[in-house]
């Protein structure tokens, strides 16, 4: 199905002058002075490319509260929003991507611990903004460097299930040597609860049984971080 003002016999609107000048700031070198909405005005001008999208992109900056929030919005949630389709879900989508791929690149090819604050970049730039709860274990080998990255566990607004058996026991299988433990508090705070605090006790008393180490649990929220090895909690 085409997009809301596509190519199925939409009239050409009335903003192509303005569309060549935010062209022109782009490529020019100029892209940090252009606003979110503007930003997200082009993207979907290329998604779009018979229809004014300075109304649309401005809906959605205020819609999901700026710009980090419209760019981590599930693709289904996007889809649905009023003047927009697969296609112009598909292109927000395709920056995210982009971006975490970028951010994730010195995670990847460094040993986590020395690219630390790039570890932190990469995961606030994911998780901050999520609207629910996510769960995710980061399993390093003996040279601390990351092998696999996975979601363990999704849930509500405001709690996701982690258990301390299933967690040790993917460790086992993957051959992890550490594990990092990750996740979201949707509410903004990343201060931990109780539970957060029993459950990583919990985690690091049996995977130091079976030798596997826990180098920390980091709690994402859109105020910051909370490290458990630096608050002293583990």
């Amino acid at each position: 199905m085409a997009e809301p003002g596509g190519l199925n016999g939409a009239t050409e609107h009335h903003g192509k002058g303005h569309r060549a000048r935010l062209r022109q700031r782009l490529l020019n070198g100029r892209g940090d002075a252009l606003l979110d909405h503007e930003l997200i005005e082009y993207l979907l001008a290329l998604a779009i490319p018979r229809r004014d999208t300075k109304p649309l992109a401005k809906q959605l900056v205020e819609e999901f509260g700026g710009l980090p929030g419209l760019l981590t919005a599930d693709g289904e949630t996007l889809k649905n929003v009023k003047g927009m389709g697969e296609t112009s879900a598909a292109a927000i989508k395709i920056v995210q991507v982009a971006a975490l791929r970028l951010l994730s690149e010195p995670v990847r090819d460094q040993p986590i611990l020395t690219s630390w604050q790039a570890l932190l970049d990469y995961l606030r730039a994911d998780m901050a903004h999520l609207v629910h709860e996510r769960v995710r274990v980061l399993h390093l080998n003996t040279k601390n460097q990351l092998i696999r990255d996975e979601l363990v566990s999704e849930g509500s607004i405001d709690q996701a299930a982690i258990y301390t058996r299933e967690v040790i026991r993917r460790a086992l299988e993957l051959g992890s040597a550490a594990i990092i433990l990750v996740h979201n508090h949707p509410s903004g705070d990343s201060s931990p609860s109780r539970q957060d605090i029993a459950v990583t006790k919990d985690i690091c008393d049996a995977g130091r049984k079976l030798g596997i180490a826990v180098h920390d649990h980091i709690i994402i929220g859109k105020d910051g971080h909370t490290s458990f090895r630096s608050k002293g909690l583990m």
